[in-house]
């Protein structure tokens, strides 16, 4: 290897960014005609087979502190606090006593203390009123409801499904927004990586589907995902990488980088149905989790900037999301 080779090589190992050229929106390549729709749908009802036991991811693990937090999934109005040893607890919403609305109770000692008569209630059944099986993985809050039948028909399970994450070091930021649509809108979106370039130009450009599955219903694992070139655009630079998608459960994909900068880096897309909104029609949350990953030396060390990274990285995937919820809500119309 030459001297010349060898700096040039450091310098790329050093500088992950390229220089982007100016590309005029309307001269990309069409991809019309590779978003096959036979193609998408395949892979959505694939996805919805899979085994999810009954768990639904709801909210980001730091979002559920010493306060109560509510929620609603698959209309079921939920309350989520910390016990006293820190763990995740999810119980029905109303006060079992009259219906008090339990995520306006103060935590006392790991329990609820309801605000109208000051009934204690915690770990353990009171009546009707116990809670839900609940799963913190250290990045997303999920709970078991075992009510609402899994749509692969399996058994409840003791754990939600595994999730391709890396290892440490690394930061996570979770995302969560609403729209009229049901999941499938939501998976729908995701998997359809040729609208990237084209509807979001302002985060990627020089997309390329290297390989999709077919449009078949049965598909063996290894071979049902998605595998992607894509720069991220930083405004004038680019980050080039390789990204697979797949789907772990029937409402959740996956996006991972599996060549170049940030290999291993997740993000992790789930679709959590709320229930009718007061029109009638359903919600769906997006709770989105992206967990970053670098082999960098120093990647470790600049985690103590976290709290300044975290909103940037939040607000980055709120500006994605909102018009991807358009997407999804027009799928949902025009379905409806």
């Amino acid at each position: 290897m030459s001297e010349q080779t060898g700096w040039r090589g450091r310098l790329a190992a050093a500088w992950p960014f390229e220089v982007l050229p100016a590309i005029d929106w309307a001269a990309q390549t069409p991809t019309y005609a590779d978003a096959n729709p036979a193609l998408i749908s395949a892979a959505l009802r694939r996805a919805q087979r899979k085994p999810g036991g009954n768990w639904f991811a709801f909210a980001a693990s730091s979002s559920v502190s010493d306060s109560a937090l509510g929620t609603t999934v698959a209309g079921r109005e939920l309350v989520a606090w910390r016990g006293a040893d820190g763990g995740l607890l999810v119980a029905p919403r109303a006060c079992p006593h009259l219906g008090a609305d339990l995520a306006t109770a103060p935590v006392e000692c790991g329990t609820l203390v309801c605000p109208w008569h000051g009934l204690r209630l915690g770990e353990r059944r009171h009546g009707t009123w116990k809670p839900y099986p609940a799963h913190d993985d250290g990045v997303l809050c999920w709970v078991r409801l075992d009510e609402h039948a899994d749509p692969a028909g399996v058994a409840p399970a003791d754990a939600p499904p595994p999730m391709p994450r890396p290892g440490e070091p690394a930061i996570s930021a979770v995302t969560r927004l609403e729209g009229v649509c049901e999941p499938g809108d939501v998976v729908s979106n995701r998997l359809d990586p040729w609208h990237g370039a084209w509807f979001h130009p302002y985060s990627f450009t020089q997309l390329k589907v290297l390989s999709a599955p077919p449009a078949d219903d049965d598909l063996p694992d290894a071979l049902d995902r998605f595998v992607v070139d894509v720069t991220f655009r930083i405004g004038r630079l680019g980050v080039p990488v390789i990204a697979e998608f797949t789907t772990p459960g029937p409402r959740t994909v996956s996006m991972r980088i599996i060549e170049g900068e940030g290999q291993g880096s997740v993000v992790e897309t789930h679709a959590t149905p709320l229930g009718p909104g007061p029109d009638g029609r359903p919600r769906t949350a997006v709770v989105e989790a992206v967990i970053a990953h670098s082999d960098r030396t120093h990647f470790g060390k600049g985690l103590v900037a976290a709290p300044l990274i975290r909103p940037l990285m939040r607000r980055a995937a709120t500006k994605l999301w909102r018009d991807d919820l358009a997407y999804a809500e027009r799928l949902f119309e025009l379905r409806n």
